[in-house]
């Protein structure tokens, strides 16, 4: 687990300054405390921060090949690398070292930019071939590992792990994207598909981009993509037994480490699964943490303890309350770009906890996803049932009407906000989906923006990316394209983004087993019965698991991490509430009307609604302005 930088000339081979490389590796030194390298050649330069997981002492980078044709800075872990390099040796391969980095210098060798499908793990990568004069980047499956890319004035293209990389670079310009901050309004956060600063972007999860001098920089290509066209057959024994196999298999394999290992708890199925598997596989007692909140509603470190016991864990928990709000500072150091999921304060708490014991730790991430752990996907396939019944007038005349008119009734219990289900149900599945995944409506987000604002946008609206990906997914089912939405966007611009900067930022490397691209595409191939079963999600995935795990932690109602900020703006910090609707730094951005601003803070902590979702994501946004010094 590293960070890695670098520029690349793709017209005009100029001359790269090792100094300006450095610079931009400095910026990364929390992901990568234990050493750091640059090369430079004609026209290219790469930089490396190294966090010693594998191979603590014999794997400096950058790495040249042995025949020196390739050079390689590589963010990440490399699950089956001993498998490869026996494949490899068997074909005639040499190696100098005992780490994962050198297989993929051996794999690219052999078989080019192929070599991809071969690596099992979590990965950014450039590598760069003399004799071709080519940059190779590449990115893994799911999106673990981050790669931001700027296009600068001279001609170069510059990368690095984090945004906070390319700032260190004198050329990359500050200035708001207007599509960027639209898609953060809408998600809480910046998808894949944009970077909050205009002449920046990311290269996608599963894709790499192949550069040769002299030809400029093409469109990122697509390596590898989830596919829930295929079905499984034979019976519930049988497939819990295949899962069963894959969950082992993914969770021995992350446990290859020459430092202390861990793993984090928070007493749910999927964490206490990994939990689980590990005490299984391992002679020594596994250690855990977890973190609670002050609210005991909210609270699941008493699950969490449950589990610990169960399988003789070294757990240890912590509490986070109102007064870590003076923390929201260095999240927004850490992210670079704003993001608004409040639950990054305690993920960060709990990195820090474990961080006290181990450099890795094993996650519970990406089952939810993968398994249709969610509610918002197990109401949409139902809402798909009900508009198969319906034609599309009918629909949107019944229930377009019934929603204008149901009142929004944020205070109410949850069966009687219809509002947004039944406007849901008046339109096509993919834009109901869309529009209960994000955090504000486009007419929500449209009564907040200034006149000028609204007209850079240029018709731009954050909910159609989500809506054409859904559409063109390779699926069977409304719940396969609710599914692979939430795999192809939500997972990487949002879960794995929180957990790769929080754990970063105190040089912990997280590792997700059930990320498993095997498990997930097992789990696609699933039919609809066997992830969905009397209106909850991950069936087959508990009943797996029944033979480890209590039923009180497999079948309680899901809870989730959710950081109580409503009850905190509407208590103990109204008026920082009261404060971000009147920010100077918000009001001197342009972006917002004030008076807009100011009635949605009051109606907050008047309990006229929650809108404590929106007020997080402006004082992130505010935070992140701050930081980075962007203008309008």
């Amino acid at each position: 687990m590293c960070g890695i930088a670098g520029i690349f000339h793709a017209e005009t081979p100029k001359p790269v300054d090792p100094v300006r490389v450095e610079r931009m590796c400095e910026a990364l030194v929390h992901r990568g405390p234990d050493g750091s390298g640059v090369w430079t050649g004609p026209g290219v330069g790469l930089g490396h921060r190294r966090l010693s997981v594998i191979d603590l002492e014999g794997s400096p980078q950058p790495m040249h090949s042995i025949d020196g044709r390739s050079v390689i800075v590589f963010n990440g872990e490399i699950y089956n690398f001993r498998e490869l390099r026996g494949e490899l040796e068997a074909a005639g391969a040499r190696f100098r070292t005992s780490g994962d980095t050198e297989v993929i210098l051996a794999a690219y060798d052999r078989w080019g930019v192929d070599c991809l499908d071969r690596l099992d793990g979590m990965f950014a990568f450039a590598l760069y071939d003399r004799d071709k004069r080519a940059l190779f980047l590449a990115r893994d499956r799911f999106g673990v590992k981050p790669l931001f890319l700027a296009q600068l004035s001279d001609g170069s293209l510059a990368f690095a792990s984090e945004l906070k990389g390319l700032l260190a670079h004198p050329l990359l310009r500050r200035r708001v994207s207007p599509q960027a901050l639209d898609a953060y309004l809408a998600w809480g956060y910046v998808p894949d598909s944009h970077a909050i600063l205009s002449g920046t972007s990311k290269l996608p999860a599963g894709h790499f981009l192949w550069i040769e001098q002299g030809k400029g920089v093409p469109q990122p290509r697509r390596w590898w993509d989830m596919d829930f066209t295929q079905r499984e057959k034979g019976s519930e024994a049988d497939l819990s037994a295949q899962l069963l196999h894959l969950m082992r298999d993914a969770v021995q394999s992350r446990m290859v480490a020459d430092v202390p290992l861990g793993a984090f708890l928070s007493g749910g199925v999927d964490s206490s699964s990994v939990v689980a598997l590990m005490s299984e596989a391992s002679a020594a007692p596994v250690r855990t943490c977890s973190i609670g909140f002050d609210v005991a509603a909210l609270d699941e470190t008493s699950h969490a303890e449950t589990v610990a016991r169960t399988f003789g864990t070294l757990h240890t928990a912590r509490r986070v309350g109102h007064d870590d709000f003076a923390a929201v500072d260095g999240l927004a150091a850490m992210f670079d770009e704003p993001f608004a999921d409040a639950s990054a304060l305690p993920t960060w708490r709990v990195c820090q906890l474990a961080r006290e014991q181990v450099t890795v730790a094993l996650s519970g991430d990406g089952a939810d996803e993968a398994f249709a752990g969610y509610r918002r996907q197990v109401f949409h396939r139902n809402e798909e049932r009900v508009r198969a019944l319906l034609p599309g007038r009918v629909r949107e005349h019944l229930f377009g009407r019934l929603g204008a008119l149901w009142p929004k009734a944020d205070w109410a219990p949850r069966p009687l906000r219809a509002k947004a289900t039944l406007l849901a149900l008046a339109g096509s599945g993919e834009e109901g989906y869309a529009r209960g995944l994000s955090v504000t409506t486009p007419e929500q987000r449209a009564a907040l923006y200034s006149d000028e604002f609204a007209r850079g946008l240029a018709g731009y609206r954050a909910e159609d990316e989500l809506v054409a990906l859904m559409r063109s997914a390779p699926a069977r089912s409304g719940l396969d394209r609710a599914q692979y939405a939430d795999l192809a966007f939500w997972l990487p611009g949002g879960i794995l983004t929180k957990v790769d900067r929080t754990s970063m930022a105190v040089s912990l490397e997280a590792r997700e087993p059930l990320l498993d691209h095997r498990l997930v595409q097992f789990a696609a191939r699933l039919p609809d019965r066997m992830r969905v079963r009397g209106g909850t999600g991950k069936y087959l995935l508990k009943r797996c698991m029944e033979r480890y795990l209590p039923q009180d932690i497999l079948y309680r109602p899901k809870q989730g991490f959710v950081t109580p900020i409503a009850e905190w703006l509407r208590g103990p910090l109204a008026g920082e509430a009261r404060a971000i609707a009147a920010s100077p730094v918000i009001a001197q951005s342009g972006f917002f009307e004030p008076r807009a601003l100011a009635r949605l803070a009051e109606a907050h902590i008047a309990g006229r609604g929650d809108n404590s979702r929106v007020l997080w994501q402006l004082l992130m946004l505010e935070k992140s302005l701050t930081r980075l010094g962007i203008s309008s």
